[in-house]
């Protein structure tokens, strides 16, 4: 259970928007927020982190709670989300990885074969101690804005650590698959566990909401991530058995797929700019509350380009039971941050 004291429960962000609408309901107005909005595009992000490395800065709990609230402070968003990275639970578990600057997590040992995966240790739960800081110090000056727990999707963490790092294809992920089905599974399973603990950590220190990320599962048949994914993203959230936050799966080029996500026990999907939100709701059965999904392209284009879409949107959004409006992937780093504030300004006067 949550704490007596956990937002959720004390009534601090029981009647957020972007709570309600996770959980179904259609708010005043349509709350937004911005995947990889903690960062990147922001001057006043990159004066922080100069001189630390990105996985220090994580567990940096001051510093980790500064960055959440900075884009919160600037563009007035409903939700924040800890600022934190997919492999962190993968580095506190024992793993090599270090994120290099303009290529991302990169593992020297990649984990190929039946004993690499028996090398692999469970994460000790103490691990976390520093995100837990981070959280309460977050959560103490939110107030009612609901802070968002992540984690990343076994599969896409499980890429990474066969690949070696990023790729576009996912090729040795995808062959190990089939090519040792047993080892792959352990290692989705160990992916879950640590990824499912890293998000509860964060949801019993006081997260409201708690989301999904698969990157990569669009480089997978919609057969191979029905048998040999799937089980594990409900795995991973599974670590959140009785906490009651709401909980969102996003996943890019998961249009295919679509229909399976709301079987992992999730109370809303998250949409790429691929799809329209009303096609989406559709083949999710006009039930499932929709997060997304303007394109982070558009966010360089003139204005009234960017507003027609903006609408766009917003409109399909209504064939949801509800919506959070938000990207359909993250903030591009070159992002003129006033275009992000127009954005919120301009959600919110919609509705």
């Amino acid at each position: 259970m949550l704490s007596p004291l956990h937002p959720l429960v004390d009534g601090r962000t029981t009647d957020a928007a972007f709570v309600r609408a996770l959980r179904g309901e259609r708010p005043d107005r349509t709350p937004v927020w911005f995947m990889r909005q903690a960062g990147r595009s922001l001057p006043e992000y990159r004066a922080a982190r100069e001189g630390t490395e990105m996985l220090d800065a994580c567990l940096r709990p001051d510093l980790a709670a500064e960055l959440t609230l900075q884009p919160v402070r600037r563009h007035g968003v409903d939700a924040a989300i800890l600022f934190s990275d997919i492999v962190v639970p993968v580095l506190l578990a024992g793993v090599d990885v270090r994120i290099v600057p303009g290529r991302g997590p990169v593992i020297d040992d990649p984990i190929r074969t039946a004993s690499d995966v028996l090398r692999l240790r469970p994460v000790d739960p103490e691990a976390f101690a520093p995100i837990a800081e981070a959280v309460g110090l977050i959560v103490a000056e939110l107030g009612s804005t609901p802070l968002i727990a992540f984690g990343g999707a076994p599969y896409t963490l499980a890429s990474y650590l066969v690949e070696g790092g990023p790729s576009k294809d996912q090729l040795r992920a995808r062959s190990l698959m089939y090519a040792d089905p047993h080892t792959w599974a352990a290692l989705l399973n160990w992916c879950a566990d640590v990824t499912g603990a890293f998000i509860r950590a964060q949801v019993e220190a006081g997260a409201s909401a708690a989301q999904l990320f698969d990157s990569w599962m669009g480089s997978l048949s919609r057969r191979d991530y029905q048998r040999r994914v799937a089980p594990h993203s409900a795995r991973a959230l599974s670590a959140l058995r009785g906490l009651d936050v709401p909980r969102i799966h996003f996943g890019v080029g998961s249009g295919e797929m679509l229909d399976l996500l709301p079987g992992l026990g999730v109370d809303a999907v998250g949409v790429d700019w691929r799809i329209p939100l009303d096609e989406a709701s559709a083949r999710l059965g006009g039930g499932v509350p929709l997060q997304g999904n303007i394109d982070p392209a558009l966010l360089a284009a003139p204005w009234s380009v960017l507003s027609a879409h903006l609408e766009d949107v917003l409109d399909r959004g209504l064939a949801a039971p509800a919506h959070v409006a938000n990207l359909g992937h993250g903030v591009p780093p070159e992002t003129d941050p006033d275009v992000l504030t127009r954005v919120v300004e301009f959600v919110h006067a919609r509705a």
